[in-house]
């Protein structure tokens, strides 16, 4: 299949999703010089990009028939699947051959060989591309950005992926962006616990975490985490930069393809369990570092409420 050039004022692009990340992933798109057009199913989430110039669309499919390249980050595989692949409005239902697919929600590695499949079929192209680095690596252009499909199609939006992050690594083929994913977000699981058992330690221990964090987050227990999400906590800002439930989706999402390879995760196990406890507390809609205050709370104590 053919691929068309990407320049900017005559690429037109798709964006389907704007929430925590997506409204900032497609306004650097759209600074970078391409037109969007546009669908979330919250229209509000898209005013601000609809004042910036954006176009529109009542549905998937009437994205894709007005783009070029259709990018899409939205919650669940469920919705990924609906965006994609319905017959009668979804995504793929509106390309014309030689069209562009790029899934950047963190979905099922199976799931996306399986619309890489579809695509092909109707000569289109697809990439799965799921992104790290959170709300503030969307605002800053900084994300991680780990792809599955096609070297030349991959190849071909490197002005899109030069937009949106910093580091922008094909993995293989279908299913691997997905895959590698997978492993980051197994990576963040238990380090999340680290992060924020130990600054419930510190504070029972009466510590001015501002000042343990000068110490501890330049040394070998620096991590994204500590830097990022630690300051937050202190602040009690539990405004997601990813949500509770959507990390809940992901370890499942680890935890099943785990099972699958005969894998034994014992510490990817508990982090789920214990984000499940956050979930079933009402904070399912908050950051991640919410589960601090889950850890408090078995504790005794509220972590909002310390002097």
């Amino acid at each position: 299949m053919a691929l068309k050039s990407i320049v900017p004022g005559e690429t037109k692009i798709g964006w389907i999703g704007t929430g925590v990340m997506g409204a900032s992933m497609c306004g650097h798109l759209m600074k970078a010089g391409f037109d969007a057009t546009i669908f979330t199913r919250t229209k509000s989430k898209a005013q601000d990009l609809l004042n910036a110039g954006a176009t529109w669309a009542d549905s998937p499919r009437a994205v894709a028939e007005a783009s070029d390249v259709v990018f899409g980050i939205v919650g669940f595989p469920k919705d990924v699947r609906e965006v994609y692949l319905c017959e009668e409005q979804g995504a793929l239902s509106g390309c014309e051959t030689g069209n562009i697919l790029v899934d950047m929600t963190t979905s099922e590695p199976s799931l996306a060989v399986e619309m890489y499949e579809a695509a092909k079929s109707r000569g289109v192209h697809m990439l799965d591309a799921p992104v790290s680095g959170g709300d503030k690596g969307a605002r800053e252009g900084s994300l991680s950005i780990m792809i599955g499909g096609d070297a030349d199609v991959v190849a071909a939006l490197q002005p899109f992926w030069d937009a949106m992050g910093k580091t922008i690594v094909h993995q293989g083929a279908a299913g691997c962006g997905q895959h590698t994913k997978m492993v980051n977000q197994t990576l963040i699981s238990t380090m999340m616990i680290g992060v924020c058992e130990a600054l419930v330690y510190g504070y029972r221990a009466g510590l001015d975490l501002e000042t343990v964090l000068k110490s501890v987050g330049s040394g070998a227990a620096g991590s994204w985490s500590l830097t990022n999400l630690a300051p937050r906590i202190i602040d009690n800002n539990f405004e997601p930069g990813f949500f509770v439930e959507h990390f809940v989706k992901d370890m499942g999402i680890a935890m099943a393809e785990s099972r699958r390879m005969g894998l034994s995760m014992p510490g990817l196990a508990l982090a789920e369990q214990l984000y499940k406890s956050v979930e079933s507390k009402g904070w399912a809609r908050e950051g991640t570092h919410a589960l601090t205050l889950a850890l408090a709370e078995m504790s005794g104590f509220d972590w909002t409420q310390r002097s």
